[in-house]
């Protein structure tokens, strides 16, 4: 069923969408099923979960992790060496811990800025001023060199109103655009990661080159 799920949604992905599975909560061997169907990222929220997902799983080549879930910067240590992007960047705090988790290390650490555009007030993320003001921190005075910028992250507003979900969608895209604009410097700044299981056609209508599904690919999660 994981397999076919997968190929039904990958028919309605352009092929410039990257496909991430969102495998938290669920078991190493529904990961290894859709690995074994050809999918190669997956996305994990729990730092536990993430670490011990990945000891069991190092057996699968070309397996990559990203992860997706509020990182306490306590626990870096468990996600950073594992994963090849952070997508919810959502804070100075975080981004200065993993600068400085970087450097100790002599690595580069991928991330995506995560935007707030959803209307509760709840969900994580940078409002627009905030995006830029780092930005222009890293672009002109050289913080964060252990820190590869390479896009925005969004969740919509929680809603079946699909003009809400579209316009926050286009809210990030287009400030996606105007950053892009802004900072050409910024050569790997290309992900927009918009859009999850009920409603990536719309993130892919907006724009999107990237989403994150789960449920619609493992089912419910156990």
């Amino acid at each position: 069923m994981i397999a076919e799920n997968l190929q039904k949604i990958l028919s309605q992905l352009p092929p410039q969408v990257t496909l991430v599975a969102v495998s938290k909560f669920h078991p190493s061997d529904a990961i290894r099923e859709a690995w074994a169907a050809g999918q190669r990222i997956f996305a994990e929220s729990r730092p536990q979960e993430l670490f011990a997902k990945q000891e069991e799983l190092k057996d699968c080549a070309g397996l990559e992790w990203h992860f997706i879930g509020h990182l306490q910067t306590n626990k870096l240590k468990m996600v950073l060496p594992y994963v090849s992007l952070v997508q919810s960047v959502d804070s100075q705090h975080l981004l200065d811990a993993i600068e400085k988790w970087a450097a100790a290390a002599g690595q580069k650490v991928s991330v995506l800025l995560e935007m707030h555009v959803a209307l509760e007030e709840s969900k994580q993320g940078f409002y627009e001023e905030e995006i830029l003001e780092l930005l222009l921190r890293a672009t002109g005075d050289g913080a964060y060199s252990h820190i590869r910028f390479c896009g925005l992250m969004g969740m919509a507003t929680n809603t079946d109103d699909a003009e809400q979900v579209r316009a926050d969608f286009t809210r990030v895209r287009s400030y996606m655009d105007y950053l892009q604009d802004l900072f050409p410097e910024l050569t790997e700044f290309k992900i927009l990661s918009l859009g999850m299981s009920a409603d990536f056609p719309i993130a892919v209508e907006c724009g999107s080159t990237m989403v994150r599904i789960g449920s619609a690919i493992f089912g419910e999660r156990g």
